[in-house]
């Protein structure tokens, strides 16, 4: 028997060889191609894309090809002839009409086996699936969510797909061919990006589901948000300056923080209560003792301009007030075989903290999300609190293991990444109920289409190093070709940064000029106790105790006045350039929602027509107008910038002009953070 290629409601139909195909028009110039070896083809299995983006196609039937079209992008589907056999499976090419390129073509590993569709049984209903595809030479691949490697081109990785701190897979490439590719699948798998092939892969799932699209990088970006969601309207309190550390302990000394900005004239636009404001893991609420009047702090910093946000992590004490319900009601994560606990972290009756064994909830399951929110509510925002911190939400659980992990939409190896994806919907479902338009979660981790449900990424717990420093510039350019365009960072990093120590002083300083023209501003940092950095012998903890008390303290100081007069003093030059930039932020915003287009832009997004715009990676634009070149290195005064081909460049502190298509040489002063204005762009910048 030959293939049979059928129309189907407008998709492509292709059955052969025991294995169904079936391709659908999905988005403006979008194709998303499932695979099966099972009876039929699943249209309730988790996916990032929106239903609504789903289009009729124009198919063209044949004998032994069949071809989907949808806008400029063409999959044609062919019977493959592998070497010294019959005719065996189908073969799978993506091209694009409008330059006739050929974007990705399926490739055997080997001319025998296995094939470039590959299931392999593990259940009655789950295979491990992969799909492998030619490799180009001089091929890019960008995107792929963020990582912590310090690479930009991802060409040559090997990329885990699991989440975890500070590495968090969003699994969508853009490729430097011309095309964006979305793996549409949270099963715990890998991504290889050989110079051999390319193979995609997952450890357990139901079928094979991937989506692609083609264009320039802004056209890639902008139907990846038509597909799987745009960015809600960004608040604008949030474009300000954000204080935060580990952690206020109190109202008092939260307060405290508030009245000193606003006595000096400073600017804040939220101020943050992190973890162990609570009396459980899982009681959602705050400790009485610390906090005992949350209204009447929350009125007072409003006052004053001042947002406050509260870390919430979805972990749970069997200690707590709310367990035995989500016990009972099957709401948290189960275990296969085991207690359902899968973190061993602090926790707090008030007192002293001490070790607990903790279970999650299960996000995937929409009435444990309702419960969640609604405590939240009730505990929270009948104060005024509107902004939350979805913290440890990979879920953080050490030794992860999603094998044994059962949830409520399937197995941890089939759904795993998508819990920070379902926390994130729970949340923003929950605030829409209540009428509160602007959602908005700061997040350590997310999956492919998070950006609809107003996630703020940040970049995790990293340390406070020049090496790291440089890793985050290429971590944010990845992110925003993964479709999340709000992101930040804790400046100055999170751990172990040391007050007294010259060299933390210079990258606290580099790394809040850079801060300034990120998409969300934000200095967080869980600083080495004050009385540890003046010690004359270092101690042998980096904190000067152990894991269990440390958290009991605020760590070292971690305020603008914190460092001495000379970086006070430029720290508030450019808290006051944020401030004036703050409308121009919101018009990045805006734009975002609308198109896509991430604030933070690698120069290839804007510059698609000159080859050595790609090669840049420690530099970005801030929108179209303005370059940020941060300064990376230990000592640096002075740094090498590449101006982009195609455009005049203007040097927003000297008012010197220059030519696009040079790398030139810029004086990079402690105090200064090299800045070019694009082909006259007027920005407050001085």
């Amino acid at each position: 028997m030959g293939p049979s290629f059928t129309e189907q409601d407008g998709a492509l139909l292709c059955r052969y060889n025991a294995e169904t195909i079936r391709i659908d028009a999905w988005g403006p110039d979008g194709l998303r191609l499932r695979g099966t070896v099972a009876q039929g083809m699943r249209d309730d299995a988790l996916s990032a894309l929106l239903a609504e983006a789903r289009r009729p196609g124009t198919v063209t039937l044949g004998v032994e090809t069949a071809r989907m079209v949808n806008g400029r992008l063409a999959c044609d589907v062919s019977v493959g002839h592998t070497h010294g056999e019959p005719k065996q499976e189908l073969n799978v090419r993506f091209t694009d009409l409008v330059t006739g390129r050929e974007l990705l073509t399926e490739q055997r590993p080997h001319f025998a086996w296995p094939p470039a569709r590959h299931y392999k049984a593990d259940s009655a209903e789950t295979w491990t699936i992969e799909t492998t595809f030619r490799a180009h030479d001089g091929e890019r691949f960008w995107g792929l969510g963020q990582r912590q490697h310090g690479l930009f081109d991802q060409k040559g990785c090997v990329l885990p797909m699991l989440q975890d701190n500070s590495e968090v897979n969003i699994p969508f490439a853009v490729s430097s061919r011309g095309y964006g590719f979305l793996w549409n699948n949270p099963a715990v798998g890998r991504i290889e990006l050989g110079r051999s092939l390319t193979r995609w892969r997952a450890d357990c799932a139901r079928q094979l589901d991937y989506w692609v699209t083609a264009g320039t990088p802004a056209e890639i970006m902008k139907n990846y948000a038509d597909a799987t969601g745009h960015a809600p309207a960004f608040p604008q309190w949030a474009s300000g300056f954000w204080q935060s550390r580990l952690r206020y302990r109190n109202q008092e000394e939260l307060l405290a923080v508030a009245r000193e900005h606003h006595r000096r004239g400073l600017p804040m636009s939220c101020i943050v209560i992190d973890f162990f404001h609570w009396t459980h893991h899982g009681d959602w609420k705050f400790d009485p003792v610390a906090w005992p009047d949350p209204a009447v702090m929350v009125r007072e910093l409003r006052d004053m301009g001042i947002e406050v946000m509260v870390s919430i992590w979805p972990t749970v004490n069997l200690n707590s007030e709310n367990a035995p319900r989500m016990l009972e009601e099957g709401w948290l994560i189960r275990a296969d075989r085991g207690l359902p606990t899968f973190k061993i972290q602090l926790d707090t009756d008030t007192g002293a903290l001490y070790k607990v064994p903790l279970a999650f909830y299960d996000s995937t399951n929409p009435e444990a999300r309702a419960f969640v929110f609604d405590v939240v509510r009730r505990n929270y925002m009948q104060y005024g609190i509107r902004a939350f911190w979805l913290d440890a939400c990979e879920p953080e659980c050490r030794p992860t293991h999603p094998e044994i992990m059962r949830l409520h939409l399937g197995g941890g190896m089939e759904v795993l990444n998508a819990y920070p994806f379902f926390h994130e919907r729970g949340f923003w479902e929950g605030m829409q109920a209540t009428g509160e338009q602007e959602g908005m979660f700061l997040c350590r981790s997310a999956w492919a289409g998070s950006q609809r449900y107003g996630t703020l990424l940040w970049s995790g717990d990293i340390r406070s190093t020049f090496e790291v420093f440089r890793a985050q510039i290429r971590a944010g350019l990845n992110i925003g070709l993964s479709g999340l365009g709000w992101w930040t960072t804790d400046i100055g990093g999170f751990y172990e940064g040391n007050g007294e120590d010259p060299e933390f002083r210079e990258l606290l300083v580099r790394w809040f000029e850079w801060g300034a023209f990120c998409p969300v501003f934000r200095l967080h940092g869980f600083r080495i106790p004050n009385e540890v950095t003046k010690l004359k012998d270092k101690p042998a903890k980096p904190y000067g105790k152990d894991s269990v008390l440390v958290f009991t303290d605020t760590g070292g100081d971690n305020e603008v006045w914190s460092w001495g007069e000379e970086v006070y003093d430029i720290l508030c030059r450019y808290l006051a350039l944020r401030e004036r930039l703050r409308p121009y932020v919101m018009r990045l915003m805006a734009e975002y929602s609308e198109t896509g287009a991430p604030p933070m832009r690698a120069l290839l997004f804007e510059f698609p027509d000159d080859p050595a715009a790609a090669d840049v990676e420690d530099c970005h634009m801030l929108g179209s107008d303005l370059l940020v070149a941060p300064v990376q290195h230990y000592q640096a005064r002075e740094r090498a910038v590449y101006l982009p081909a195609g455009a005049e460049w203007t040097c927003a502190w000297t008012g010197q002009c220059f030519a696009g298509g040079q790398r030139i040489s810029v004086p990079a002063p402690l105090e200064r953070i090299p800045l070019f204005l694009r082909d006259g762009a007027k920005l407050p910048i001085v």
